[in-house]
């Protein structure tokens, strides 16, 4: 039975669009082990949507020819450092635009080295969907359980699963299938609540754009037919799905114009939520109470806003609200606390330890804090928490206790990816070193593990660092 699917319209890259797609913009990151086929698979993505300019596909074309090739290898679209095509590799994390007429799209191709995990981390911390590749010879494999275990401790609302190279095994089904199972129960375990399997061949093109006439036993969708119709947190509405509204400050509106004298207004972007004219809302760290009595969104007055929406929010009261402060419903404002308890993934070259003075930043807020604890080592492999020396390696993930200055409107990680993440900033230089995410890893429970942190206790003294 051959699959009922649709060839996608695309928009081809560069030319005009008459306005935006209907289904809104979805971000996504690719992973998987060396070799499983992760930039052929997004060069033939961008090359069958039409979304590659033609000079482009002649550079390509150029370079392919030069390395001995008959046809454009399409990886070579993604893969832009001289190190990454010398070596056939991907190195850094490559994004990547694109649209068709149903959806835009942006892509993050990560790395598929141990070593690289870090840049993992950093192309799948923003994605609503994560496709992780397998080379359907070598079955699920030590990295393709890491990659698996990333995307379930960053919360990445969507998996799916790509089983590359069928045509190397003949497009069979039964070696789909095992793979499907082993990989399911291993998502199954990390609390994924469900995983979305194609069956492709990247280098020849079967169910990417195109279904595949090799497969008539896989009757679902190609892997752009997902994307482009795989539900958006959006299009649930934050409202519907209970999540209180969360608005950071970051930037304080004062024309103090002939037309507007006494206007003050809080600009920034809604992290999560909706917010309403008339709503009862606290302002956080100081926990004055007030109402807001207007929205403005794009020079013009709104009754509400909703996840993502850039608007100015004008209050019923004069309060003293900077850059930095939180400003959330009064129903459902979270605590400021001071002490965190966080799974983080270090990224810097230079290790983590216990007494490190950092910054944390979090939101549009940047605070002082200490490392007071590194509790836990994470083993992606078996999923276990070893105790650890004190100290956390560049692409290490483990389990630490911070310290802060000021107390932290923090939310747990698995309630709000937006405001339960931060990170840890060398205040000396600025360098990044720790992407952070409070609360429990994986898929248990917030108090499962520990709590988000305590209550704001003591400020910092003279020093500024011993809180």
């Amino acid at each position: 039975m051959t699959p009922t699917t649709t060839s996608p319209t695309p928009v081809p890259a560069g030319q005009p669009a008459t306005g935006l797609p209907a289904g809104g913009l979805l971000r996504f990151a690719t992973a998987g082990s060396v070799d499983d086929g992760k930039s052929t698979l997004v060069g033939r993505l961008l090359h069958d949507s039409r979304a590659v300019l033609a000079d482009q596909l002649e550079a390509v074309t150029r370079a392919s020819a030069g390395r001995g090739q008959d046809a454009p290898d399409l990886a070579l679209l993604t893969d832009g450092l001289r190190a990454e095509r010398e070596q056939g590799i991907t190195i850094d994390v490559a994004h990547r635009y694109f649209a068709t007429a149903r959806r835009r799209f942006i892509l993050a191709d990560t790395p598929g080295h141990v070593q690289y995990t870090r840049n993992m981390v950093t192309g799948a911390s923003t994605a609503d969907l994560a496709v992780i590749l397998v080379d359907a010879r070598h079955g699920v494999v030590e990295q393709t359980r890491r990659h698996a275990a990333v995307a379930a401790l960053l919360r990445v609302p969507h998996l799916v699963l790509a089983v590359n190279k069928m045509d190397l095994v003949g497009y069979r089904e039964p070696v789909f299938a095992t793979i499907v199972a082993e990989f399911g129960e291993h998502a199954a375990g990390l609390g994924v609540p469900a995983v979305t399997a194609v069956p492709i061949s990247a280098l020849a093109g079967d169910n990417v754009v195109e279904p595949s006439a090799h497969m008539d036993w896989y009757g679902g969708k190609t892997v752009l037919e997902h994307l482009e119709t795989v539900p958006l947190d959006d299009d649930d509405g934050d409202a519907q799905s209970g999540r209180p509204g969360r608005f950071p400050v970051q930037y304080v509106i004062r024309p103090r114009t002939a037309t507007h004298p006494d206007y003050r207004g809080y600009a920034g972007q809604l992290a999560a939520g909706t917010l309403r004219v008339g709503e009862q809302v606290t302002v956080l760290p100081s926990g004055r109470t007030t109402r807001i009595s207007g929205i403005d969104r794009l020079g013009r007055p709104v009754e509400s806003a909703r996840a993502g929406d850039s608007v100015t929010v004008l209050l019923a009261d004069d309060l003293d609200v900077s850059r930095g402060d939180l400003i959330a419903p009064a129903s459902g404002a979270p605590t400021p606390v001071q002490e965190i308890e966080a799974t983080v993934c270090h990224v810097a070259d230079r290790p983590l330890t216990v007494g490190h003075r950092v910054l944390v930043k979090h939101g549009t807020r940047t605070v002082k804090a200490l490392v007071e604890d590194i509790t836990a080592r994470l083993r992606l492999d078996d999923l276990s928490l070893r105790p650890h020396s004190g100290a956390l390696a560049a692409n290490d993930i483990g389990r630490i206790r911070l310290r802060t200055a000021e107390p932290l409107p923090v939310d747990p990680y698995a309630e709000s990816r937006r405001t339960g993440s931060f990170l840890l900033i060398d205040p000396g230089d600025g360098t990044t070193l720790t992407a952070g995410m409070a609360g429990a890893s994986f898929g248990a429970p917030a108090d499962a593990e520990a709590d988000t942190g305590a209550e704001a206790g003591t400020g910092a003294d003279e020093a500024g660092w011993d809180f």
